[in-house]
C-alpha cells in the first residue's frame, strides 16, 4: 500500500482513487458512527476525500496514510455535526441524537447510537476498526489514558442500557 501512497503523493489520480476504494469500507463505518442518516454519510464522504486529494501532498509518512485519512474524516463528521448543532432548535438536537436506523439494521451501530458522541468514535475505531488505544490516541489527539476510560465508561453504559432493554423486554 506505501507504494500507492506515494504515487499518489505525485498525484496519480489512478493511485489515489485505489487507496480510497482500499479504504472505502472503514470510512463508512466511522462515518455511520457519527450519521445515520446517508445524505450526510455521503456529504462528509465526498469532503473527505476532496479534502485527501488536496492535501495528500502534506502526509508526512506514506506508512500513516489510513490514520491521517481517518483524522480527516472525523474532522469533517465533528464539523458538519457542529454546523447542524448551531442550527438545530432543543427538539431537533434531541431527536438527531437519537440515532436509530443504520445500514443493514445493524446491531453495533445501534449500540454504537447509545453512546455520546466522542465515545462513538473511538468505539468505532476500536471495536469497529481494531485500532489500539495508541493509535486512536494519535489520531484523535487525546491522551492514551482517556481513550482507555471512555471505552470502559462507555462498556459499562451499553451493559445498564442493555439491562434496562432486557428488563423492559422481559416485562420486570
Amino acid at each position: 500500500m506505501e507504494t500507492l501512497v506515494k504515487r499518489a503523493m505525485q498525484k496519480d489520480a489512478e493511485s489515489f482513487i485505489r487507496l480510497m476504494e482500499e479504504n472505502k469500507q472503514s470510512m463508512l463505518k466511522v462515518a455511520y458512527g457519527f450519521f445515520s442518516n446517508e445524505e450526510d454519510v455521503a456529504d462528509v464522504m465526498q469532503q473527505t476525500v476532496l479534502n485527501a486529494y488536496e492535501h495528500i501532498g502534506e502526509l508526512k509518512k506514506a506508512a500513516y496514510f489510513k490514520t491521517w485519512l481517518i483524522r480527516i474524516l472525523i474532522n469533517n463528521c465533528s464539523q458538519l455535526y457542529n454546523s447542524r448543532k448551531h442550527l438545530a432548535t432543543g427538539t431537533e438536537l434531541a431527536e438527531e441524537k437519537c440515532f436509530d436506523t443504520y445500514p443493514e439494521d445493524n446491531a453495533f451501530f445501534h449500540l454504537l447510537s447509545l453512546l455520546h458522541k466522542d465515545d462513538r468514535t473511538i468505539f468505532q475505531l476500536y471495536y469497529g476498526e481494531g485500532y489500539t488505544t495508541k493509535e486512536i490516541s494519535k489520531i484523535l489527539d487525546i491522551k492514551e489514558s482517556t481513550i482507555r476510560s471512555r471505552i470502559h465508561r462507555g462498556k459499562e453504559q451499553l451493559r445498564r442500557q442493555l439491562q434496562r432493554e432486557e428488563c423492559v423486554f422481559n416485562g420486570k
